[in-house]
């Protein structure tokens, strides 16, 4: 899993996952594994068919807990159709048959995990995987309309090779996309209703046709930043440089390459924004193009005129309306506290985030941030080396007690 996406903290909350027959039950174990590491206590119902592929005992060794079979399974008393309505914050079917769809969509309750979801009143998530022909099914895909319709997040099926050797759409969806959508299910929605931006990765400034000016920013913060939004349900516009970072389908992603894109692309979003921050590693200059093509080493002694780039997190600072929120980023090699000061009153920001990126732990590429936090009404932290999923987390806390 991508270090953006690998969040914690989430003791204390509980999901319910339903798995059915179908090949793409045994990415039900890996999903398992994914759901428990943020903490989550997770519970689970195989059909009867599930376990033609998969057994309760696998799930059980993985850590889920309790783990249902029949209906009346005498191991789990006479009420465990109603526990997942009584405990979970969400429910997960992951992969969901055409069977299932329909037992769902009807309202059947006729065997184990029917039953749980019809009694849950929480968020449900439902994952299928069939043959395309199942799933192009005229009966399946009314069902599928109704369950939307309903409001239940219907993650959709991929494209591909199936078990069966046909090709077409019924493939599981991948697990980071059911992943981060059950994760979203089982998150208090504190940040609904906010329109977010962020700029997040590198720049790269053309020379000529094929080199560039750069520096070795993945995005891997803002990226963080983007999905901890996201999942507490704010409305997400994510200005990605050049960077090779997968987001939810939720995210809306603009990719551009130059600080130029960048800017234009960041103030075009702007204005809607109720909350902007800017992570991006920005080239402050971009070198005069060479020509149209390439450089050649045997052109002779090579002179580079450098031409200063818009500064977009100024900009933001400038245009700024009432009630509009502006965090940046600060990425310094020495006297932290006072660039971050500078930075946050010139640029008219509500909070700044700065880092040392001489620090172990705290520079490009890594998983991990040590940072100093800053507002405008004076309150400081130094927070000790954190996963930058940790970080983004705080960073939208702080940012939220600064608009209540």
């Amino acid at each position: 899993m991508q270090p953006h996406l690998a969040f914690t903290g989430y003791l204390g909350r509980r999901l319910h996952l339903g798995v059915c027959g179908s090949v793409a039950a045994y990415k039900a174990l890996e999903l398992l594994r994914m759901l428990t590491a943020t903490g989550l206590g997770v519970g689970a119902t195989l059909t009867a068919s599930a376990e033609r592929f998969v057994t309760r005992l696998s799930f059980e060794a993985l850590g889920a807990g309790p783990v249902y079979g029949p209906m009346f399974d005498p191991g789990h008393g006479p009420f465990g159709h109603l526990e997942p309505g009584q405990s979970a914050h969400a429910m997960l079917v992951a992969p969901a048959s055409a069977n299932t769809l329909a037992r769902l969509a009807l309202g059947l309750a006729d065997e184990m995990l029917a039953c749980q979801a019809l009694a849950f009143e929480g968020p449900l998530v439902v994952a299928p995987a069939m043959n395309p022909r199942l799933w192009n099914a005229p009966a399946t895909r009314a069902n599928w309309e109704t369950l939307k319709a309903r409001g239940v997040v219907c993650v959709e099926p991929a494209c591909g090779d199936m078990a069966c050797g046909e090709q077409g759409r019924g493939r599981l969806a991948p697990l980071e996309e059911i992943y981060v959508q059950a994760l979203r299910a089982a998150t208090v929605q504190d940040l609904a209703g906010i329109d977010v931006l962020l700029t997040l990765g590198p720049t790269r400034e053309s020379f000529d046709c094929v080199r560039h000016w750069s520096n070795p920013s993945t995005g891997t913060m803002g990226a963080a930043l983007a999905v901890a939004a996201w999942l507490r349900g704010a409305r997400v516009h994510a200005v990605c440089g050049p960077v090779a970072l997968w987001l939810p389908q939720g995210i809306e992603r603009v990719d551009v390459t130059s600080a130029r894109e960048m800017h234009q692309a960041a103030m075009d979003l702007f204005p809607a924004a109720q909350w902007a921050c800017c992570t991006a590693a920005v080239a402050d200059f971009r070198p005069e193009p060479f020509g149209p093509g390439k450089f050649k080493k045997d052109s002779g002694p090579l002179a580079v005129t450098f031409l200063p780039n818009p500064d977009i997190l100024a900009a933001m600072g400038q245009a700024r309306g009432p009630g509009q929120r502006l965090c940046g980023f600060a990425a310094e090699a020495a006297d932290l506290e006072a660039h971050a000061r500078g930075k946050l009153a010139r640029k008219r920001l509500d909070l700044i985030v700065a880092n040392d990126v001489t620090a172990p732990g705290s520079g490009f590429a890594a998983p991990t941030n040590g940072v100093l936090v800053l507002d405008a009404q004076g309150r400081l932290e130094r927070w000790p080396v954190l996963p930058k999923t940790e970080v983004a987390w705080r960073i939208w806390d702080w940012m939220l007690a600064l608009s209540s």
